[in-house]
């Protein structure tokens, strides 16, 4: 596939539109199609984060649940979506298992090449966190939702502890105050 036809494909996506044609030449030059089976992994939960996925057919659902028993569907998407949004924020490591529930094509982008072009074009990161953003909230109410949903059913959720890189330090000092 020439670099144009790429350019064309990234271009014709939701999630990139309103992107300048340098913003979108950058994307494209990262960029690959690939293709899921149905049933097939796409990333698991838990593992590094160095991509993600513009979805432009077929259906992928996110699961969580890693070491709490059954996965949890938390959300689905299809053709339109972007699929990844862990390969921007530290640690990079996958929140969700993706997997295809029907054959899927998608355009793959390499994300350590997308965040040095990122960290060269402001502009480029700005506008990609602008979006990333926007799929973060849409995932962290569909994961509420779900939460509420199995809660007013009467099922108890596992608590669970999230950890952050910024909170290393509140969490040292806490547990040295206790000593």
């Amino acid at each position: 596939m020439t670099t144009d036809t790429m350019s064309k494909r990234v271009g014709e996506h939701p999630f990139v539109s309103g992107l300048t044609r340098e913003q979108l030449t950058l994307l494209a030059d990262c960029a690959l199609p690939v293709g899921f089976k149905a049933g097939e992994i796409i990333f698991r939960e838990n593992e590094k984060a160095d991509r993600f996925f513009l979805i432009t057919s077929g259906k992928v659902v996110l699961e969580s649940g890693a070491g709490y028993g059954e996965p949890v569907v938390v959300d689905t998407i299809g053709a339109g979506d972007v699929l990844g949004w862990s390969w921007m924020m530290p640690p990079y490591q996958w929140h969700f298992t993706a997997r295809a529930v029907e054959p899927t094509e998608a355009i793959f982008f390499a994300s350590p090449i997308l965040r040095r072009y990122c960290e060269r074009d402001h502009s480029l990161g700005f506008e990609l966190h602008k979006r990333v953003s926007t799929v973060m909230m849409k995932r962290l109410q569909a994961a509420r939702k779900k939460m509420l949903a199995m809660h007013a059913h009467g099922e108890k959720l596992q608590t669970v502890v999230l950890q952050s890189p910024f909170m290393d330090q509140e969490l040292d000092s806490s547990e040295t105050e206790k000593s």
